[in-house]
């Protein structure tokens, strides 16, 4: 089959097909982004993208704040603010939102996205029910587009920018497979 020969080792050089034991409790847990202002962004990723902040850390001596939001059910939380951190970083492919106090009464200060030059990160993606509905949603409620989903050769999956100018690719998982399905 195609797809299980473009993931073997031989033809992806340095790919380890068996993971070391060592591993096995290993998660991806967070991505950050640096953001210039905490009530923008909270908005963003809470009102836009439908997460829930997870927990809140102020670090006051190094003034800053971090922000991990995600799409679990909060309520579950421990309430104790230790529990709840232990909580947290055990989740799964959650946002940090770090904030360097200050940083929102700059007018002039804006972080890298990493899509402008020199090159480098690229985006995170959200899997939505429907991508042109959410899209269409995004498109009301001022959204900043890079890609809407019937643009371009790849159609079905569509880009926005967050507040800090980082890229969210949005797909839904009935046209994802369509789409990859050349590359397989």
């Amino acid at each position: 089959m195609a797809s299980e020969a473009k993931e073997s080792a031989s033809n992806n050089p340095g790919l380890h097909t068996t993971p070391d034991e060592a591993t096995k409790g290993y998660i991806m847990q967070q991505t950050m982004f640096r953001i210039k202002d905490p009530k923008v962004s909270l908005d963003f990723y809470s009102r836009v993208l439908g997460m829930s902040l997870l927990k809140r850390l102020d670090f006051p001596e190094m003034k800053f704040s971090l922000y991990f939001l995600g799409y679990e059910d909060h309520a579950s939380a421990p309430g104790d603010s230790v529990e709840r951190t232990v909580w947290t970083f055990g989740r799964k492919a959650t946002i940090e939102l770090t904030h360097n106090w200050g940083t929102e009464s700059d007018p002039e200060f804006k972080y890298h996205n990493g899509n402008s030059e020199p090159r480098g990160f690229g985006h995170i993606g959200v899997t939505v029910d429907d991508t042109y509905k959410a899209c269409e949603r995004f498109e009301r409620l001022g959204v900043e587009f890079v890609k809407k989903p019937e643009d371009g050769k790849m159609k079905g999956i569509a880009f926005i920018k967050d507040p800090d100018g980082y890229w969210i690719e949005i797909f839904d998982l009935k046209t994802i497979g369509k789409i990859t399905e050349s590359a397989a």
